[in-house]
């Protein structure tokens, strides 16, 4: 009985009930999954003998392990563990293992649940290089490292995700084909980048001129405009699709499973993107350890600054996209409501959820030239669409009025429905404009104060941008030849007036 208490005790102690543990068919990884649960173990134990002054009664005199060995607290212990082991790496020095049951095998992933992270160092044995070297070396093997993995991943969503819902008629070709996009055609591309980096690698295993080889490279990351600019409305039909139960069903098993690393699809989705932008941190770390007579002295500016151009370019044109795809998004109450500074906008500042100051969740957007109210609402197909909420502003006509926290919500302005019951607001702001026929004002609480801080400042942004703008247009319409008089006349007006700010930009 002692037996099968101790037994009952460490498998409540490996996980909550129902949670599959999948274990790989090789013996390595179960030396290395028996290894961490025996570190974990080890820890926990020593945690329950902290008070030292105190004698401990040997384990051997215990009914069980279940006083030892606490099961409420080491399953969260072993998933932060987890997810800390992926992105950090460390080493520890061996302990020795205690025993553990045997646990059935299940059937083996043909992908590893976690990553082993390694640095250039564990790959060499001996070296006579300078540390600044040595964090060159790192990082450029950072950089080759994260091509390999970037591969495998994408050539796991296709193999894993989009073959098998073709096969299964989970979704159609069509919807698999927006959803995807052009992530098949990154794979090659990638490859190709690869195989450049290792052919770089000398038999010391080190890698001299890098950057001649990424000038080369980075212009074929002009196909990720087109793989950006058909995410935003991929995200849109996947969130879709999930409502319906075999796609639910299907992406929640593949994300228990051991291959997906805990991540969903969309996660595998935005891979390219997070790589896209990270391209200029790694080149700027190469060029930080590059010593001033090295061949890549010279090079390694022109490759940063044309990544830094074709990240920039991305990100204009998935604006763009993104900016387009909400204007299609927008149902208008009144003819009034479409303001042509709307239709002008060319980017979206930021999106979200605020809460009006009658209670009413809104979607606000605030686009380039134009701040839009409105509520959300699901159309017959089932995708989401948004009713023009009261009247839009435009931003060069926008006052904006920060609401202190802990401010009195007096004249009945908040209908209590920012106080929550009592008698102060929090995360609130005000924007107003004297529209073209009457003033309008929207007072607006945001869901906490950092969401509150980052509207406050994009508004600011859209409002100068805005004005701007718009001075600029209506000094445009004086030639070079008009009396400068009148040319500064009129630039006395613009820099006072509000309304006549908002007068020229119709």
């Amino acid at each position: 009985m002692e037996v099968e208490e101790s037994g009952e005790a460490r498998t409540s102690w490996l996980g909550a009930p129902g949670e599959k543990h999948v274990v790989p068919c090789d013996h390595a990884g179960d030396e290395e999954e028996d290894e961490e649960e025996g570190e974990m173990m080890l820890d926990h134990m020593k945690d329950s003998e902290e008070p030292s002054n105190k004698r401990v009664k040997p384990v051997a005199k215990s009914n069980s392990l279940t006083g030892v060995i606490t099961p409420v607290k080491t399953p969260a212990l072993k998933r932060i563990g987890q997810s800390i082991s992926r992105s950090i790496s460390f080493r520890t020095e061996a302990r020795p293992l205690p025993p553990a049951p045997i646990r059935p095998r299940s059937k083996a992933s043909s992908f590893p649940r976690r990553r082993n992270s390694q640095c250039w160092s564990d790959t060499v044995e001996s070296h006579d290089l300078t540390a600044k070297e040595i964090k060159r070396q790192e990082v450029i093997y950072e950089l080759t490292q994260g091509e390999r993995q970037l591969i495998e991943d994408l050539s796991l969503v296709k193999k894993v995700y989009y073959e098998p819902m073709l096969k299964l008629d989970i979704m159609t070709e069509s919807e698999l084909g927006q959803i995807f996009g052009t992530l098949d055609s990154l794979i090659p591309l990638h490859e190709d980048l690869l195989e450049r980096l290792e052919r770089l690698r000398g038999s010391e295993k080190t890698v001299g001129e890098v950057a001649p080889t990424l000038v080369s490279w980075f212009p074929c990351l002009d196909a990720y405009i087109t793989y950006c600019c058909n995410q935003v409305g991929a995200k849109a039909l996947l969130d879709q699709k999930k409502q319906e139960k075999r796609v639910e069903h299907f992406l929640r098993l593949c994300q228990e499973s051991s291959f997906s690393r805990k991540l969903d699809l969309w996660n595998f989705l935005d891979l390219p993107r997070s790589r896209l932008v990270k391209y200029p941190l790694l080149l700027k770390e190469i060029q930080k350890c590059t010593p001033q007579d090295h061949p890549d002295e010279d090079t390694l500016p022109d490759a940063l600054e044309l990544i830094q151009g074709i990240v920039a370019e991305v990100n204009n044109k998935t604006g763009e996209a993104e900016c387009q795809f909400y204007r299609r998004g927008l149902v208008y109450l009144e003819e009034s409501q479409r303001l042509p500074e709307i239709q002008q906008s060319r980017f979206l500042y930021c999106h979200g959820e605020l809460k009006s100051n009658r209670g009413q969740r809104l979607h606000v957007f605030l686009f380039e030239l134009a701040l839009v109210l409105t509520r959300p609402e699901d159309n017959r197909d089932g995708f989401q669409m948004f009713q023009v909420y009261r009247q839009p502003l435009p931003n060069a006509s926008i006052n904006l009025e920060e609401i202190p926290d802990g401010e009195a919500a007096g004249g009945g302005t908040f209908r209590g429905a920012f106080t929550g019951g009592n008698d102060k607001v929090k995360n609130c702001f005000r924007v107003s404009s004297r529209g073209r026929s009457k003033a309008h004002s929207h007072s607006l609480q945001a869901n906490d104060s950092f969401s509150r801080q980052q509207w406050i400042t994009c508004l600011r942004q859209a409002i100068v941008q805005s004005r701007d703008r718009t001075a600029q247009t209506s000094q445009s319409q004086f030639s070079p030849h008009s009396d400068p008089a009148l040319y500064h006349i009129a630039e006395l007006s613009l820099s006072s007036d509000t309304e006549t700010a908002d007068h020229t930009s119709r």
